[in-house]
């Protein structure tokens, strides 16, 4: 088994495995999906790991993505395609949210999303594989993401939308490089347009789950908690789940993280937030099932979350069931409510997506679900800057007679 330890950029990547079936694949090969039509997930000699890597020299590192390189799948420094991925900070919500609630502000990414995370891996990978051109379906910030690591790497890349993405997103994808183009359907619709592309040999499908490595990136999202944590976990989560890459990734690296000895075998429960006008996994959670049909109709403010059908679905699923978590949903009344509360009470703006995770959060605690103590972490997948805001100003004619007081 070639390692490749180099004193440079020491990996530990073994094999691929199907996430359905265990089947095992071969790493340093460009795959897509499995056998089976499921994704293949990242496996690492964890053992030989925890004998190489003791958890004090990932503390001493610098606190940005990187530090976490022998659990990541790029072998060779020089195919890292990076703009700068900080540790994001996790900032508290007194007011808005409890003294026990903490939001981990992805917006302060490159790209102004946790999007980077995924997309920083799987266009390394796909450099070190030697993909020249890459498509992908997008809700906005992941194609944003996609168009700037791959612009900097010289991989040519075409992004489809839907045609009510946000607009500041559509440009910022063009901006940065892609060939953008508006569909008229839902991001599902736009990825049977990159799949028949890929069969074709056009491109190469970098939907969500459809290749193996920004579940590895987003991953690290977990890894940071446990360390921004103590090497503790929270008490509970709140994800925005569209396809649901990030939960799996988490729940992924917790694992990893116990396998190495670095956390214990305590788990957050994993609450899966949705919106109501596009709540797959709510309905199959609440259904008992493990898979979940296509929602007919999806509608929602918060158009990250707005995916009819997710290929993972039986992962995030798992991952929910597992911690003792739910899959939750809420409205768009209470998502732009929670957005203005944070903001006028906290300082803090939320993306709608984030946003739905405070009113998920405060919708369980009715239920009961999670107590007043409970250290909770909810998730602000992308920064407020990029979504339209009301306009509260008021005008004034500086000619005229100004009641200052008034003011």
């Amino acid at each position: 088994m070639n390692h490749n330890l180099t004193a440079e950029r020491p990996t530990f990547v073994t094999h691929l495995e199907c996430s359905m079936t265990g089947e095992r694949y071969e790493a340093d090969r460009l795959h897509g999906l499995s056998r089976v039509g499921r994704p293949l997930l990242v496996r690492y000699d964890l053992d030989m790991a925890k004998a190489a890597v003791p958890r004090a020299l990932v503390e001493a590192r610098p606190t940005d993505l990187w530090r976490w390189r022998e659990l990541l799948p790029v072998r060779h420094t020089d195919n890292i395609v990076s703009l700068g991925e900080i540790q994001t900070p996790l900032v508290p919500i007194p007011v808005s949210g409890g003294a026990r609630v903490l939001v981990k502000d992805e917006g302060r990414l490159p790209t102004g999303s946790f999007k980077a995370r995924g997309l920083v891996m799987a266009v390394s990978m796909a450099k070190e594989l030697g993909v020249k051109r890459i498509a992908m379906p997008t809700n906005g910030n992941a194609g944003a993401a996609l168009a700037a690591y791959a612009s900097r790497c010289g991989i040519e890349t075409v992004a489809f939308c839907p045609d009510d993405t946000p607009e500041i997103n559509v440009r910022e994808i063009a901006l940065q490089g892609a060939r953008v183009y508006r569909v008229n359907g839902l991001i599902d619709d736009c990825g049977a347009i990159v799949g028949k592309g890929a069969a074709d040999g056009l491109w190469f499908d970098l939907s969500t789950l459809k290749e193996p490595y920004r579940i590895e990136g987003k991953k690290t999202m977990g890894l940071e908690l446990a360390a921004q944590f103590g090497w503790q976990l929270p008490d509970a989560i709140f994800y925005p789940t569209g396809g649901g890459t990030g939960l799996i990734g988490m729940w992924k690296a917790f694992a990893e993280l116990e396998a190495l000895g670095w956390i214990g075998a305590k788990r957050p429960k994993m609450f899966a937030v949705q919106a109501s006008g596009c709540a797959p996994i709510v309905k199959a959670f609440d259904d008992g099932a493990e898979h979940a049909d296509r929602w007919e109709g999806a509608h929602t403010i918060a158009s990250g979350i707005r995916v009819p059908r997710a290929v993972g679905d039986f992962l995030i699923l798992r991952a929910v069931r597992e911690s003792g978590g739910i899959a939750m949903a809420v409205d768009d009344a209470a998502i732009e409510d929670a957005v203005v509360r944070c903001a006028r009470e906290d300082g803090l703006l939320l993306c709608p997506e984030g946003g739905a995770t405070l009113a998920a959060y405060h919708a369980a605690r009715e239920r009961g679900l999670v107590g007043a103590d409970d250290k909770v972490v909810l998730f602000n997948c992308a920064t407020g800057l990029k979504y339209p805001m009301p306009d509260q100003s008021k005008t004034l004619d500086r000619h005229g007679e100004i009641d200052l007081a008034a003011l």
